[in-house]
């Protein structure tokens, strides 16, 4: 505990080990800490609000949002706003002492249902007592933060799940009882090995969730051809995963004369059938969140962030850069929803009008759209392609893209892999290789996009489709590898889904991460065949032996 703080959640964490000064991703120890704060006591509201269910009580659905928007807000690179945490802790503290007057049995409930306070202060002196590591037990502990950074992956896609007014109680049950049980000393690993499989479970279902929210709102993604140069009008970016704030800045710039371009993970928002109505949506400007310094520098206009994937921007842009959601850094004009729950995105589009248009940084077109309603329409032709041999392999790589060189990998990866295999992929991970001229097989891309992170649970879908079609018992005799690349909490629910749907021999990188103990990824070695990477040619050849 003489660290200024301590955080290991994202794949580049200092050393593989944790940042103990201050965040490799840009936030601050008092940040860090008070994010910690922020999960204790959402633990302790959870213990509350489960023992309430025991009781027989409902939990509003007020609650339950608050609950996951809490989670949301400490995922890596989402939030660097301190003074949003000081608010969120205390907003917490008076919601779960309102619901303590109706718990009958108190004495049994953990310090962090019982505790409370009033001043910033108090908030500092105990904020860092409650970090990660006052689990002593290092088993205990990484099982703990296994389950806590799934379930902050989930929160994140049940929150986009909600913006869209689509829900489910059984999940925000579990998100709840789960945070609690992390709380409970008398668990065993046995048990705390159970949880994370849960997890897994439930992340299928989040995602599944989500997924239903976004086609049915917008309709089924289909095959896009997406620009990625530029037009001459002023232009706003918009960066992150929310489609509800894409469509309201999009709706709000009809007629403007102001061109939307999405960044990052907000380009598989083009797949879908209800943005290609404005015709104000020009394509897809930059890369994946790391290299957005240089990017938005180039944009020229204003960007409206709407989750995390944030890098503490530089002095030159920050003025242009808006947040909204949960996404927050200090001195960037956040976005909060009215009392109608509408946005006013009208001081990014007035800014807009007033800076030139985006520098050109690109030409041509990628293409996407390949979600698993897209591809079961193309299944006839995989299959024959793939009983024929002219595909004789696929490869996962979904995932998160980011800064470190070892991610290079990825992309010598994909350019090693036969002309015979296909890529599927989601998330950002697919700025490693998508744009490379890997060709197509029989007409079909070799490299088939799904969409944002969540859209994993495509790939996953596609994957029980194809099993079901060739007659096979088990998900893992199919001529399908798993080569995933993560970076933060949204990649370990998707990893844990992976799981609890019985996929194996999963290899993951560029390192394994720090939270996993050596005996918790001896667990998962023997039970999954979890794996990190090699060379480029070692794995080639393990893979297509």
């Amino acid at each position: 505990m003489e660290n200024k703080m301590f955080c290991f959640q994202c794949q580049e964490t200092a050393g593989c080990k944790g940042c103990t000064v201050s965040g490799v991703c840009g936030k601050t120890p008092e940040v860090a800490n008070n994010q910690d704060l922020l999960i204790y006591v959402t633990k302790g509201l959870s213990e509350v609000t489960t023992a309430l269910r025991g009781q027989g009580e409902t939990i509003s659905p007020e609650v339950n949002h608050y609950i996951v928007i809490n989670l949301f807000n400490t995922i890596t690179n989402a939030n660097f706003d301190n003074e949003v945490f000081y608010q969120r802790v205390a907003e917490t503290l008076s919601i779960k002492n309102a619901l303590l007057t109706k718990v009958t049995n108190k004495e049994t409930l953990h310090e962090a249902a019982l505790w409370t306070a009033l001043s910033k202060e108090e908030f500092d002196e105990k904020s860092p007592s409650v970090g990660v590591l006052v689990t002593e037990n290092e088993d205990v502990r990484s099982l703990r933060e296994l389950v806590i950074y799934g379930i902050k992956g989930l929160a994140a896609y049940v929150k986009h799940a909600n913006e869209l007014k689509h829900d489910s109680n059984p999940i925000h049950e579990f998100i709840q009882r789960a945070l609690a049980s992390t709380l409970d000393d008398s668990l065993t690993v046995d048990q705390l090995v159970a949880l994370t499989l849960e997890t897994g479970k439930f992340g299928v279902e989040g995602m599944a969730l989500l997924d239903g929210a976004n086609t049915q709102t917008y309709g089924n993604p289909e095959i896009t051809k997406v620009n990625i140069g530029v037009g001459k009008n002023p232009g706003i970016l918009i960066s992150g995963h929310d489609l509800k704030d894409l469509e309201i800045l999009l709706e709000q710039t009809k007629g403007s004369g102001i061109d939307v371009y999405t960044h990052s993970e907000m380009l598989p928002a083009h797949y879908y059938p209800a943005f290609k109505k404005y015709s104000n949506f020009i394509g897809n400007y930059g890369n994946a969140w790391w290299k957005q310094k240089e990017e938005f520098e180039s944009f020229n206009g204003p960007i409206l962030m709407t989750t995390n994937c944030i890098v503490p921007p530089k002095a030159s842009y920050k003025a242009r850069v808006f947040t909204t959601g949960a996404s927050g850094f200090p001195g960037c004009t956040h976005i909060e929803k009215d009392e109608d729950g509408n946005k006013d995105f009208s001081a990014i589009i007035e800014m807009a009008k007033q800076c030139e248009a985006p520098i050109q940084i690109e030409e041509g077109e990628i293409i996407g759209g390949f979600a698993h309603n897209q591809v079961l329409a193309l299944a006839d032709q995989i299959v024959d392609a793939v009983k024929s041999g002219a595909i004789k392999k696929f490869f996962v790589m979904a995932g998160c893209d980011g800064r470190q060189k070892s991610r290079e990998y990825y992309t010598d990866f994909a350019k090693a892999l036969p002309d015979d295999t296909i890529i599927m992929t989601a998330g950002c991970a697919k700025y490693k290789y998508n744009k490379l001229n890997l060709g197509d097989i029989n007409g079909i891309p070799r490299v088939l996009d799904a969409g944002q992170c969540n859209d994993s649970y495509s790939l996953a879908v596609i994957a029980l489709k194809l099993k079901e079609v060739f007659g096979l018992e088990d998900i893992n005799e199919l001529p399908i590898e798993f080569n995933i690349a993560w970076y933060e909490q949204k990649a370990v629910i998707v990893l844990l889904a992976l799981l609890h749907l019985g996929v194996k021999n999963i290899h993951l990188g560029p390192t394994l991460p720090a939270f996993l103990s050596p005996n918790v990824v001896n667990v998962l070695v023997e039970n999954f065949g979890i794996s990190g990477i090699g060379t480029v040619e070692d794995d080639i050849k393990l893979f297509l032996q």
